[in-house]
């Protein structure tokens, strides 16, 4: 018997159609449409919704928030270790975002909430380097699965408007180096508002030299201003962001960029792990913030700050909570893009310069 064969119509319209059923069918596919049961981006956002509701306009996580700018000096120290052009004794612009963590753009702030720092360093030779830093001393979890089974331990009970906490226990008595960690973000030192506060990479990531030896680092940003402790707090509901949007109309804030180089004993992709103390710690440069303004119309609306994006001379590691964030902000952007934005807690007249106040000077 001959082989069957299509007429050569026939062919070109296969040809035709292929294109546009693969290109959908890799679309169900990165939704989870073919594999329910698969953990993707969408999923590890309706474990986020499952905490917070849903809010459109606004980011998935870090939802309130506000837009800062200023610049980043490095001073050659970290060379050796990364061809960065960033860690060169240069200045590069940096647009910028503190914020606190969950999904509730208009909730209150609070000591003991995580607060956050975003980056975006521009390089003059068209690169970007985009961190997002934490305030807590390790991420709770080491895996996607692991963060999406703790957002849904963490929902607030229907009546009480609070975990369940013997949801929360179980969760905990299931993975037992979650719940050595959580413990760790809920014992730490809290300070007095985001410009005292130290900011981490958590995740951990590679410095790449000229000559291609790689390094295993993590970063935090240290503040130049000195620490208070959170001792008290004015009974107002945005009280940190007003304190910092009075301190840096006073000031420019710093914080040095402090590089960890990760020793023989340390859990390289495991963000949930302290690293040792006596860990060799490079002094990178300066981080200088001087300018503040709301998320209306501000420089960093419209930023993702996907910890991914990296510049030459700085790699990911193997941690696989590094792909799981990238991906869960990519996805986060791509929904409120094509939504009407909302109008923030942290309004323009709020961050206006006050009558009588002079403009800072660089």
């Amino acid at each position: 018997m001959k082989p069957v064969t299509l007429p050569a119509a026939g062919m070109r319209w296969l040809g035709v159609v292929a294109a546009p059923v693969t290109l959908a069918l890799a679309f169900l596919w990165a939704g989870g449409w073919l594999t329910p049961h698969r953990l993707t981006q969408t999923s590890l956002l309706n474990a986020l919704r499952e905490v917070d509701g849903v809010h459109p306009g606004f980011r998935r996580n870090h939802a309130k928030g506000i837009c800062v700018a200023g610049w980043f000096e490095g001073n050659g120290n970290a060379t050796p270790l990364s061809a960065a052009s960033v860690l060169n004794r240069d200045r590069v612009p940096v647009i910028g975002r503190f914020a606190l963590a969950g999904g509730m753009p208009f909730q209150s702030d609070a000591p003991a909430k995580v607060r956050s720092m975003a980056l975006r360093f521009m390089l003059p030779n068209g690169q970007e380097w985009r961190m997002g830093l934490n305030d807590i001393p390790v991420f709770p979890v080491r895996s996607a699965q692991e963060f999406r089974d703790l957002q849904l331990a963490s929902r607030p009970d229907p009546v009480t408007g609070k975990p369940d906490p013997l949801r929360m226990k179980a969760f905990g008595a299931s993975r037992l180096q979650a719940q050595r960690a959580i413990e760790q973000v809920r014992r730490r030192p809290l300070t007095s508002g985001f410009a005292d506060d130290s900011y981490r990479s958590l995740d951990s990531f590679l410095f790449v030299a000229e000559n291609g030896t790689k390094t295993a680092v993590r970063w935090t940003m240290v503040p130049v201003q000195p620490v208070a402790s959170a001792d008290s707090h004015p009974d107002a509901p945005d009280y940190l962001f007003r304190q910092l949007i009075d301190d840096i109309h006073v000031h420019p804030l710093q914080w040095r960029l402090m590089v960890t180089v990760a020793g023989s004993q340390d859990a390289i992709d495991d963000p949930s792990q302290n690293w040792a103390e006596g860990d060799r710690q490079i002094d990178a440069g300066t981080l200088t913030l001087m300018t503040i303004e709301s998320e209306e119309g501000g420089s960093c609306t419209g930023i993702t700050f996907d910890p991914l994006v990296l510049p030459v001379g700085v790699a990911p590691s193997g941690d696989p909570i590094l792909q799981a964030r990238s991906a869960a902000y990519m996805r986060s952007f791509a929904l409120r893009s094509g939504e009407k934005p909302g109008v923030p807690a942290i309004t323009p007249a709020m961050t206006a310069l006050p009558t009588g106040v002079e403009e800072k000077k660089s």
